[in-house]
């Protein structure tokens, strides 16, 4: 019985280009390892570009979406703010009195009955 040569491993981590190219064309075992390798390889190469693609397109998504929400936010408190500056009932930080109401006072300030 013939056993399988197991040094392609140790050889790939550990030793050289050219110790593992030399052991590859010595034992048929590793040159087959290889091909698998190599063929891993190519189709390693050829899903790269789509895996980077879906990555791009996601992260532009993201970046999108993030920008509207910035928009959205900036504008809906720029109106906010400018909605209470405009108004004629701004009376923010100020306590209201009877007579801002519309009540008829009094010299004191108290409500007048009649």
């Amino acid at each position: 019985m013939k056993t399988n040569c197991s040094k392609y491993q140790t050889l790939f981590i550990f030793k050289s280009e050219e110790e593992l190219k030399n052991h590859i064309e010595t034992c048929p075992d590793c040159k087959r390892e290889q091909e698998e390798m190599d063929k891993v390889s190519c189709l390693l190469k050829e899903v790269r570009f789509e895996v980077l693609k879906r990555k791009t397109k996601k992260k532009a998504a993201i970046k999108i979406a993030c920008a509207f929400l910035t928009v959205f936010l900036a504008s809906s408190a720029l109106f906010l703010v400018g909605y209470n500056t405009n108004s004629d009932n701004n009376f923010y930080g100020e306590v209201l009195s009877a007579y801002d109401y519309g009540f008829p006072v009094d010299s004191y300030g108290l409500i007048t009955v009649e």
